[in-house]
């Protein structure tokens, strides 16, 4: 018998504790289970069943995460970022073709009237006194017609329906089934060998998959605990660590790189709160961070890697006392991993090419998209349009991402390689390299640069620090020294567009 996300939560205690939230009664897995029935009940009584899309716009905190993995059992989950604009929601709510969608009793989101507009059922969520329990309540008295097909999610339903990012073109729209849901949490919580006493603190946008995937569904699989902040805040972070007594935590690499900076003033709470380890994924992380971090938390860093089509985790670095390799992003952790030619050639280790996937947590294909399905994979193996190689021992590393390679008058420069040589400077806390249009060579190699608190670089000395390291070619014609790197809504850097956003283009 297959798993879905409803025998996964069956598995835990009755009064083990589920979720939790700061300054509130936790809820037990008892109470969990009682709200996804109360949950779907309601839903199919609406009108909305199986592969129903319902937009849910919800700040970060514990009724986002319950509110997702309750309807993630039987209808087709839509989260989107609370802080899209009447134009964003228009276009994300009818390309979804959204039946409902829900927000906060007090809501005042431009989503409100969008949804109105189209048609779209909204429904208040009222929370209740545990975190994470909620009732909805439809703005609409008048009552639908029951849901044609109710119930649980079978394996194939789709259960979550998310947007590719975009930064080129129109978003594609990528549906995740019941089945690909199941599969990526259970690699999760076997990669990172959950157990019913971990605590997770999640901090991590909930509209974003490895937020959910990883922050929430997985250790909710494991029958662990997840304890839900309203998102993240380097200045909370610590207040919050000693409330919830977490074992782990899961973040992108700005997020880590902030709370490093807090880290030293707080080391007698991290020592009265050992971590069994701290996992980073969603952009590469720099060997240095990954050193300081782990000497400041006394716990090892598993850099991970994952992506929307693959439901977040692709491939992990281990737990001790498996080797990890900083730098890398670990060995395969769920689906098949290769590195494949242009012309569909799988090649051999120690090559560089294509990273592709195939396994039972990649999505089926985009939806309404034969074209980029076409591009998107070749022989069942998804293309992630990642660059990378893997090594003799399995462990995969990333050279780029395609799109972001900087072709500079047909060099190619992985802005990586210069991300890491430039955080090896004293002064330097964060960097991000790019291309920027240049007249004849059609790119140059430009990076945006965030100096440690008291540290002083010029530009000329960082292009110095670069050119005893690398070719001349690689060597930033431009670096910019900022306050703060310009971020994505999941706290991100973006390589993409970041020239026209810094008056570079």
């Amino acid at each position: 018998m297959e798993p879905t996300l409803i025998r996964m939560l069956a598995s835990a205690e009755d009064d083990a504790v589920a979720i939790a939230a700061p300054g509130r009664a936790p809820l037990d897995y008892r109470g969990l289970r009682a709200l996804v029935q109360r949950t779907l009940a309601q839903l199919n009584a609406l009108g909305i069943g199986r592969n129903d899309r319902l937009a849910i716009v919800l700040a970060n905190g514990p009724e986002m995460a319950t509110c997702f993995v309750a309807a993630a059992c039987g209808v087709a989950t839509a989260p989107l970022n609370p802080a899209y604009r009447a134009d964003e929601f228009e276009f994300y709510l009818a390309d979804l073709h959204a039946k409902a969608l829900i927000v906060e009793h007090d809501s005042n989101s431009p989503a409100i009237a969008v949804a109105a507009r189209l048609g779209v059922t909204i429904l208040d969520l009222v929370p209740g006194a545990q975190a994470g329990d909620f009732s909805l309540r439809p703005r609409d008295a008048a009552g639908g017609t029951a849901a044609a097909h109710g119930g649980t999610a079978q394996p194939d339903d789709i259960s979550m329906v998310l947007h590719t990012s975009g930064t080129t073109s129109r978003p594609k729209i990528v549906p995740l089934s019941q089945r690909n849901l199941c599969a990526s949490a259970t690699h999760i919580a076997r990669t990172l060998h959950f157990t019913a006493t971990d605590r997770g603190l999640n901090i991590m946008p909930l509209f974003h998959i490895h937020g959910l995937i990883a922050g929430v569904l997985a250790p909710l699989a494991a029958g662990s605990q997840v304890f839900c902040t309203p998102g993240f805040n380097a200045l909370k972070f610590f207040g919050w660590m000693d409330e919830a007594r977490p074992t782990w935590y899961t973040a992108v690499p700005t997020m880590h790189q902030a709370i490093l900076t807090r880290a030293a003033k707080n080391r007698e709470l991290i020592q009265r709160h050992p971590l069994r380890f701290i996992r980073s994924s969603s952009s590469s992380m720099p060997p240095q961070v990954i050193r300081e971090l782990e000497e400041v938390f006394a716990a090892p860093l598993v850099e991970a890697y994952g992506m929307t089509e693959a439901t977040h985790q692709m491939a992990s670095n281990p737990l001790p006392p498996a080797l990890r390799k900083p730098g890398s992003v670990g060995l395969p952790a769920g689906p098949e991993i290769a590195i494949m030619d242009e012309a569909g050639t799988l090649l051999p280790r120690g090559a560089v090419g294509e990273i592709v996937i195939r396994g039972p947590n990649v999505t089926a294909g985009y939806e309404n998209n034969p074209k980029a399905n076409a591009e998107g994979f070749t022989a069942g193996w998804f293309r992630t349009g990642d660059q990378g190689v893997m090594d003799d021992q399995g462990y995969l590393s990333l050279t780029g991402r395609l799109k972001e390679i900087i072709n500079r008058g047909g060099e190619k420069i992985s802005p990586r390689e210069i991300d890491e040589v430039l955080m090896d400077h004293p002064a330097v806390a964060q960097v991000v390299c790019f291309g920027m249009p240049h007249a004849k060579l059609g790119e140059e190699v430009a990076a945006a640069v965030v100096l440690r608190e008291g540290g002083q670089a010029s530009e000329r000395e960082l292009q110095d620090f670069v050119a005893q390291r690398v070719a001349d070619f690689k060597v930033p014609k431009k670096i910019l020294l900022l306050a703060e790197i310009p971020k994505g809504a999941t706290g991100k850097l973006q390589r993409i567009g970041l020239a026209a956003k810094l008056g570079l283009a």
